[in-house]
């Protein structure tokens, strides 16, 4: 299918002085420093055709199905560690495994509400997992602003393809808060003006008829969280909370965190407020959990995987310790901790003595890291400076579970700036752009 594109082309400079205006942007704040960066937009859409996005969509919907399995079962029966089908110690050593969260059933037993799945697509036409993202994964928000002023600058395009529509995203956000609020309205929680992704925040909000707040707007009391509002305290019902599980609630976590809001842990273990996502989500994304993921499948669903993972080793174990140190230069290596782009390794890049000492650091710490195979996977054309080149791509989906679990075509592809770069995250220059599903 031959799409026309000329006229969004055309109107690339135009469509990222409007995202300009609207305040399109990413803050990294690092070493005390807020540093705020437009997020570069690129008008040649990742195109996605109806029968390949009908596969997609079935093994999102089952992934991330199986994680809330998994996240369900580790904070209450711990079947699938009797059963030892994941090892025991490898989740309590979780950074991201959270003990205050034990024995806590979230409204609905749904513990991740939106998830963020990076994909890639090899050059062999199969679709990758390479990550889980079910804490507060951002990016919604983006193919929804740049699809909207596309939209308004080249009307023509948009009735000249079969795309299909992502204009309701928010409406579907909506439905998953209403569906587990437990009696009072819908609010985004946001540390702040100074929060990377501070726009999505506003502009979820807005598309989600949701209030935003900061931590200084709320308070618990007698286990309900309220907010301050001009005519008085109205009772939360569900929270969506856009800051991380060790700053959420003083009294729980973090004490030195000034962002959250004490006793907002009480509250949700009360059972008086819904909190999107659900804390202690952290033990399903860990980068070491994700090996398991094709098991957790099998285990709660007694299916075969849809989607493949990216071919994994973990140091944990023997066998894949040898294959990681005797491979280690054409592996890339990832440390569990980290996120954003940070802590991914290519053995490729080092040179005899950072490749040994990388080796020790690994035999050191098995739990800290994983070792994946490299794969090639697809560029896709962007405009430099007018002249079409091919980078690096990767796709974040995003899937929302309430009454049902739904995958709205609203992806994110993001892109490589760097003519060699296989990192395409926002935080290290990369830049997006719109995904269009075709409706056949």
């Amino acid at each position: 299918m031959e799409l026309q594109l000329h006229e969004l082309q055309q109107h690339a400079e135009e469509i990222n002085r409007q995202m300009a205006r609207y305040g399109v942007k990413f803050g990294i704040y690092k070493n005390g420093v807020f540093d705020e960066r437009l997020f570069p937009f690129d008008p040649i859409p990742r195109v996605i055709e109806a029968k390949e996005f009908e596969k997609l969509r079935k093994g999102l919907i089952q992934r991330v199905d199986a994680l809330n399995a998994f996240l369900a079962d580790i904070y209450g029966e711990k079947r699938i560690l009797k059963d030892k089908t994941v090892p025991e110690e490898f989740v309590y050593r979780s950074p991201g495994y959270l003990a205050q969260c034990e024995g806590i059933m979230p409204s609905r037993k749904i513990y991740s509400h939106i998830s963020g799945i990076d994909l890639v697509k090899g050059k062999d036409g199969e679709w990758y997992i390479l990550e889980d993202n079910l804490r507060i994964p951002s990016g919604a928000s983006y193919p929804l602003i740049a699809r909207m002023l596309s939209r308004r600058c080249c009307p023509q395009t948009f009735r000249d393809n079969s795309v299909v529509d992502n204009r309701n995203y928010g409406k579907m956000l909506k439905s998953v808060m209403d569906y587990v609020n437990k009696g009072g309205i819908n609010l985004i929680l946001t540390p702040g003006r100074y929060n990377a992704a501070y726009f999505e925040h506003s502009y979820l909000a807005e598309q989600a008829d949701a209030t935003l707040a900061e931590s200084g707007d709320l308070y618990v009391e007698r286990s309900c969280l309220y907010y301050r509002g001009s005519k008085g305290p109205v009772k939360v019902g569900a929270v969506y909370r856009r800051l991380s599980d060790e700053y959420m609630d003083p009294l729980c976590f973090n004490p030195e965190s000034v962002i959250g809001v004490p006793n907002l842990m009480d509250a949700y273990r009360a059972g008086n407020v819904a909190v999107i996502n659900a804390p202690g989500n952290g033990i399903a994304d860990d980068k070491g959990i994700y090996y398991f993921v094709p098991r957790m499948i099998r285990y709660y669903l007694n299916e075969e995987p849809i989607l493949k993972n990216a071919p994994t080793y973990l140091p944990f174990y023997e066998e894949d310790m040898k294959y990681t140190l005797d491979h280690i230069e054409k592996l890339v290596i990832k440390d569990v901790a980290e996120a954003g782009g940070y802590g991914v390794v290519f053995g490729s890049s080092l040179s005899k003595e950072k490749l040994e000492d990388l080796k020790e650091l690994i035999r050191r710490e098995p739990r800290r890291f994983i070792s994946q195979e490299v794969i090639d996977f697809q560029d896709l054309p962007i405009l430099d400076n007018g002249t079409q080149v091919m980078r690096k791509a990767d796709l974040r989906a995003f899937v929302l579970s309430g009454e049902t679990t739904e995958v709205r075509p609203c992806e994110l592809t993001r892109f490589s700036r760097n003519p060699s770069g296989f990192i395409v995250n926002s935080s290290q220059g990369g830049g997006f752009k719109d995904t269009w599903v075709l409706s056949h």
